[in-house]
């Protein structure tokens, strides 16, 4: 069912309104404690600039990192809180915790337009828990409820899920409303033909992904570390290359499956080989029938981007998760950003091209191609869920539209 957005509610609407806004500002830090990208805060921030507008009194949830319930003291949001006040241009109040006295005295002084961020709310075992009194102390500092954390929405978590059973109305932010439209559209009703170009080291963090691509693509392009379990599955020799022994039936039956559904499954032709998993390695290109004992393969190969160039040419629309080789190294980067240049070729003529989250957007970012693609999508493991057709929690427990 398609979620109400924050688009449904009028100036009116949110006037002197406390508005609980849960987003995704889980950004990467430096040695240093600075951001070193800021994607995540800026695709926040028409929801932010919205509410601001509307004489909303914002007041931001977010997590980051990993605490385990615990406060740590370098996963505060203080660098968070400066970037975000930089930003809109005006300060960023952050409290000492999302829950408790501090909260509540800043919450009752803000004035509307403002904008408080509340301290990690994964600093409590509780979130993660979902559970109802936590939640409830969450949902009790606002009236409304705005869920644009996509990148959390497959969480079952106090402030992404409990929070909604205490507040009203409970509506998407403007990002989850864009991640829901090009994902969820890209698989329901896509234009085809429609492909989806799969990568990563393992197979086994793709095979729901896989197979649900499987049942609703024309095309599906294998790359990354996991194509050699299928070449193992195959009889063929893979040298020192990553394989994983306990998914080579699984890999068989998913040729099997796009076989008889008459989708055109591509594994690459050739490799880059290297003699170690070194940036400084030695290389050579082999075909997939001439791999050599003792060498590793870390990328695609020539003939294997023509190939998949090629396939992708009449494409309508593409998703794309996951690198072709392990692109951290630049003598193994040639296939990842020769995927994202055709990409960016196709977005130009029409094409609508989605990058799935996870490496694949860190990929397409250093490569200075983010702007072609039609979307990118700040999820990692929300993308690939939805991806895979399964219920986000953090959606579910929106208001229809």
């Amino acid at each position: 069912m398609a979620k109400r957005s924050l688009s449904s509610l009028s100036a009116a609407d949110l006037r002197n309104k406390r508005v609980l806004v849960r987003v995704d500002f889980n950004v990467p830090l430096d040695d240093g404690g600075e951001i070193t990208d800021d994607t995540r805060i800026r695709a926040a921030l028409p929801t932010i600039n919205d509410l601001m507008s509307k004489d909303a009194k914002v007041i931001l949830s977010a997590h980051f990192g990993r605490p385990k319930g615990k406060i740590n003291e370098e996963m505060r949001l203080t660098a968070v809180s400066s970037r975000l006040s930089q930003l809109l241009g005006k300060t960023v109040v952050k409290t000492d915790s999302c829950i408790g006295e501090d909260a509540e005295i800043k919450v009752a002084a803000m004035d509307s337009g403002e904008v408080i961020l509340l301290e990690n709310v994964r600093f409590f075992e509780e979130e993660e828990k979902n559970e109802e009194t936590f939640a409830k102390k969450l949902a009790d500092l606002a009236d409304i409820y705005v869920n644009d954390a996509f990148g959390a929405a497959h969480r079952a978590h106090a402030s992404t899920a409990g929070v909604t059973k205490h507040l009203n109305p409970c509506v998407a932010g403007y990002l989850m409303e864009k991640e829901l439209k090009y994902l969820q559209g890209a698989i329901n009703e896509p234009k085809r033909p429609l492909a989806a170009i799969v990568g990563g080291s393992k197979v086994s963090s793709k095979i729901g992904v896989l197979e649900a691509l499987i049942d609703k693509c024309d095309k599906v392009l294998i790359g990354g570390g996991m194509i050699f379990t299928f070449y193992k599955s195959r009889g063929l020799a893979v040298g020192n290359s990553l394989v994983e022994e306990d998914k080579l039936e699984l890999a068989k039956e998913l040729e099997a499956k796009a076989k008889n559904k008459g989708v055109e499954l591509l594994l690459p032709t050739d490799v880059v080989l290297a003699d170690e998993f070194s940036a400084n390695a030695n290389i050579q290109i082999a075909s997939i029938e001439s791999i050599p004992d003792g060498w590793m393969g870390l990328d695609i190969g020539p003939d294997s981007i023509t190939v998949f160039q090629k396939s992708l040419s009449n494409c309508q629309t593409v998703i794309w998760n996951g690198p072709m080789g392990v692109f951290e190294f630049d003598k193994f980067a040639t296939g990842t950003n020769s995927i994202a240049t055709t990409l960016a070729n196709l977005s130009d003529k029409g094409c609508c091209t989605i990058i799935g989250g996870g490496d694949s957007v860190a990929a397409v970012e250093k490569a200075g191609l983010a702007e072609k693609m039609s979307h990118i999508s700040t999820g990692g493991g929300a993308s690939l869920e939805l991806l895979e057709g399964k219920v986000l929690p953090g959606v579910a427990a929106l208001d229809e539209s």
